[in-house]
This record gives structure tokens, C-alpha cells and sequence, in this order.
């Protein structure tokens, strides 16, 4: 009799601890490409690898850098920073972080081969780091090879990682095993299907200015990998999943409609465009690009295509940008100056281009390409896979479209790290092959103004220049759109995309 009652009372308590277990599930788009924080460029992985590994500095909803496992910073002088440790943070294994990881982490990402024989690719996001030390236990300094006053800004797209196991696992046993600081530690890795993760109870809390500070609010979190946009709103509204990332505009209303379900804006930060070849004919002659521009009804396509859920833009950013100029002139639709221009540029019988573009933006694609045919620039459709599309518009490549349909993240909000990219001389994603001896003269310098007065103006300047110029057809700004269970509390989307569940609750 005894022993049977305390059977029944060991089934009972497990049952009642299985009950309370609670689980956040995030219908995504795209599986990691690693698990290695050094080793990829993709804002998605570096959403579940966010939720694993945390960095020295981090962003809060509203887009504030704040520290995180750095206790505070300071600027010693333009070329130099000091970052003071936070003490008592311990990675997965319970090993304790300490300043050292944190050269290494660095290390890893500057120096050339530092990846096993392989150099990151996230490089070129710590701009100018030339040396990362080791000051004291409690202090890293950062030194310059010149002024970059965007530092800050920069360091939370970086996780930090433990050198001992890194050194233990090396860089290909990094791809698939973790050993984080953040609020979750890995279970498992289901590629194609599933990433798994289960609170880490040792987890020092976070960032002291993002309450609550704690532990995560629930017991596992899952990345549910589900491409195909229909199927991801079916297991929302199913019940299946707790958040979706890039929930389709036309099934806003089907979201609103569901009692168990709502929908979540931020405004994002990537910003549309189609890059023209201003190499080779007809996109040589800025009154053809003039002429693009013009063709475009951006108003008509962001109200029936995004349903209102974009901003227009005469330029390269965001509104919510530093440096942003409200003041540059808007092309306004008028598809008969376009046709003049196109005259006046000695094609008084129209063109006949391609857009290049991958298949998640064909509909889009053909939008505009339908403006354009209409007004005499005859555009027909090309859907190519994306790599192969990045490749043929490299700034190093050939140089051989007419168009491509395309966008470009600006996750610091700051112009340095879309400007410089997509418009400077040569730089590594100008895919329109735009150059501007005046552009680029002053880029540099407000790369290295430490001025933030002085960098606004010199931004504000080459907006204007680059207006009128128009390298690109200057689309839009999309919000990021998210279904969300109502069950979900605690947790709101960010401009930067990223979905952080240390603070998501469930009921």
C-alpha cells in the first residue's frame, strides 16, 4: 500500500512539474546557417544565435545601445575604448567569462585566419579595430587605426564566445556545438526542422537597462523552420506556434480576425531599391535613371501590394536614421516627363532592360516593371536564386544587367553601414556600380568626424547629391510584420528584426 502511494505521488509530482513547463515556439523563415557567431552575415541567424550568445553591448526595443556584458564604456580618446567587464557571468558549461574571452572573441573576428586558417566575414562590422587588449581583469580596450565613432553602434551585431571551448571544439565543431552566455543553452539542432533551447538558470540576467532582469521568463524556446509564408500562418493560427516572423501584409486581416491571435509592427530598417547599372547603357545617363524614377508609382504599390505597411523613400535611409535628410525632393509619378527624359537621352523609341530579382519579390518586381513598360522603359522579369544574383552584381563582377530588384539592411541606423556599402566607390554592396568622386570625399570624412553636428551635415550633403544622381529607383522602407498568440506576453518586436524571448512570457 505504501509503496503504491508513493508511486502514484512521484506520477503525480512529475505530471504537475510537466504541466508547468512552459515553451515559447517561433514559426521562422530561415534555418541558421551556423552556429558559429563569427562565421555568417545573415540577420536570421543571428536571431537564434542572439537568443544563446550575448554580446559586450545590445539594443533595447526602441534601438538604444545599452551594455551587456560589458558593465559600461568609455572613449579615452578617438582611438581608443574601454569597456569595464561584468563580473559573475558564467558561459553554459559554468565556466566563468572573464576579459580574456573577450580578446579572443575579437581576435577572432579582426585578425586574418584567425577562424582556423579562415578569416570572418562579419570582418568588416568592427570597421577599423586595429588591436583588442587585455587592460586589467575587469577591462578591454579597443584601439583604432582612426576615428570611427560608430563603435558602439556596431558591437551588438557581436556575440561574445568562450575561448577555452572554442579552442576545444575549434571553428567546425563551433558551426553545431554552443557555449553561450545568454538566456538560453542549446538542446538540439534539427537542421531544416527545428532549433531547441532550454533557459539557462545560470544566466547572470542581462542588460541591467532592459527589465526585467533574470532569468527567461519560460522553459524552452523553439525556432520552428518554416519557409513557405501560407504554412506559417496556418500553425499560428492553429495554435502550433506562438510567434511568426514576416507575416504576409494581405493576411494582416486573417491575424486581426483569429480571437488567439493579434498582429505586431516595427518599423524595420532595411530599405528597398532597384540598383541601376550605371555602367553601360541606357542607366549611364542620369535622365534615364531620372526617367526610372518617375515611372515608379511607389504610392500605389505600397498601398496595394504592402498595404500600407512601408514608408516611400527619395534616398539610401531610414527616417529613424542618424543623418537622415527629410528634405531631399520626392520624384513624383509622371510616367510623360519620363518619357521626355528618355528622349532627351536619344531614346525617343524607350528601352527594352531586365530586372533582376529573387522569387520572394516577384510580385513586387512586376509591379514595377509594369510602370516602367509603360513608360517606355520595356522591363521584363528575371527570378534568380539569391547567391547567384549576388554574385552576377558583386561590385567586382561584370557589370552585365540592366536592373536588380533589391534592399539593403541598415541595423545601426546609422549611414555608415548602408551609405559606405551600397554607394561608395567600389564598396562591397554597391550593386548599382555608382560612383561619385564628391560622394566618396565626403563619406570618408564623416567617417571619421567624431562631430555628430559635423557628420549629420556631410551626410545630409551627399543625400542630396545621390537624389538627384539616382543611382537607384528609391523604393521603400517595409515594417517588419509578426503574428503573435495572445497567450505571448512580455515580448515586442524591434526595428533590427531580432526576436530576443529572454523577457516572453506564456500563459
Amino acid at each position: 500500500m505504501f509503496k503504491a502511494l508513493t508511486m502514484t505521488a512521484v506520477i503525480t509530482a512529475a505530471m504537475s512539474v510537466h504541466a508547468a513547463a512552459s515553451e515559447i515556439r517561433v514559426g521562422f523563415t530561415l534555418d541558421a546557417l551556423t552556429l558559429d557567431p563569427a562565421n555568417h552575415r545573415k540577420r536570421e541567424t543571428e536571431t537564434i544565435i542572439r537568443n544563446i550568445y550575448d554580446g559586450l553591448l545590445t539594443r533595447d526595443a526602441k534601438m538604444k545601445v545599452v551594455p551587456e556584458l560589458a558593465e559600461s564604456w568609455k572613449q579615452v580618446d578617438p582611438l581608443t575604448y574601454d569597456f569595464t567587464v561584468r563580473q559573475g557571468v558564467t558561459f553554459h558549461d559554468g565556466s566563468p567569462m572573464t576579459a580574456d574571452d573577450i580578446v579572443f572573441t575579437f581576435e577572432r573576428l579582426t585578425k586574418d585566419g584567425a577562424m582556423d586558417g579562415q578569416t570572418s566575414p562579419r570582418k568588416d562590422l568592427v570597421g577599423p579595430v586595429k588591436s583588442i587588449t587585455k587592460v586589467d581583469d575587469r577591462t578591454v580596450r579597443f584601439t583604432l587605426s582612426e576615428p570611427w565613432p560608430i563603435l558602439p553602434a556596431m558591437l551588438p551585431f557581436q556575440e561574445v564566445v568562450s575561448k577555452a571551448f572554442t579552442e576545444k571544439v575549434g571553428s567546425q565543431g563551433l558551426a553545431t556545438k554552443t557555449n553561450g552566455t545568454g538566456p538560453f543553452k542549446l538542446v538540439e539542432w534539427r537542421k531544416g526542422d527545428s532549433i531547441i533551447m532550454e533557459r539557462f538558470d545560470g544566466y547572470y540576467g542581462g542588460a541591467t537597462d532592459i527589465p526585467p532582469v533574470g532569468k527567461a521568463c519560460v522553459d524552452r524556446a523553439i525556432f520552428r523552420i518554416i519557409p513557405e509564408n501560407a504554412s506559417r500562418v496556418a500553425a499560428l493560427l492553429a495554435g502550433e506556434v506562438d510567434i511568426i516572423n514576416e507575416l504576409p501584409p494581405f493576411d494582416m486581416k486573417k491575424v486581426e480576425a483569429n480571437s488567439n491571435t493579434k498582429v505586431m509592427k516595427a518599423n524595420g530598417t532595411r530599405t528597398f531599391f532597384v540598383a541601376l547599372n550605371n555602367a553601360k547603357k541606357p542607366f549611364d545617363d542620369p535622365r534615364v535613371r531620372q526617367a526610372a524614377n518617375m515611372a515608379v508609382n511607389k504610392a500605389l504599390i505600397i498601398d496595394k501590394v504592402l498595404l500600407g505597411t512601408a514608408v516611400p523613400l527619395n534616398g539610401v535611409m531610414s527616417p529613424d536614421a542618424f543623418g537622415y535628410n527629410p528634405d531631399l525632393p520626392a520624384y513624383g509619378f509622371d510616367p510623360e516627363r519620363a518619357k521626355k527624359l528618355l528622349a532627351e537621352a536619344g531614346y525617343p523609341n524607350g528601352v527594352d532592360v531586365t530586372i533582376d530579382a529573387e522569387g520572394a519579390f516577384k510580385e513586387m518586381t512586376e509591379a514595377v516593371a509594369s510602370m516602367l513598360t509603360k513608360a517606355g522603359i520595356r522591363a521584363k522579369v528575371n527570378v534568380g536564386e539569391g547567391s547567384t544574383l549576388r554574385a552576377k552584381w558583386a561590385p567586382k563582377g561584370e557589370k552585365t544587367g540592366d536592373m536588380y530588384f533589391t534592399s539593403w539592411g541598415n541595423g545601426s541606423l546609422d549611414p555608415a553601414d548602408i551609405f559606405v556599402p551600397t554607394l561608395k566607390t567600389g564598396d562591397r554592396g554597391n550593386s548599382a556600380f555608382y560612383s561619385n568622386k564628391e560622394v566618396d570625399a565626403l563619406l570618408d570624412a564623416a567617417n571619421v568626424e567624431l562631430d555628430p553636428a559635423k557628420r549629420v551635415d556631410l551626410y545630409k550633403k551627399a543625400q542630396v547629391i545621390v537624389n538627384k544622381d539616382a543611382p537607384w529607383i528609391f523604393l521603400w522602407l517595409p515594417q517588419d510584420i509578426y503574428g503573435v498568440s495572445k497567450r505571448v506576453s512580455g515580448w515586442e518586436p524591434s526595428a533590427d528584426s531580432k526576436i530576443n524571448l529572454h523577457d516572453a512570457c506564456v500563459k
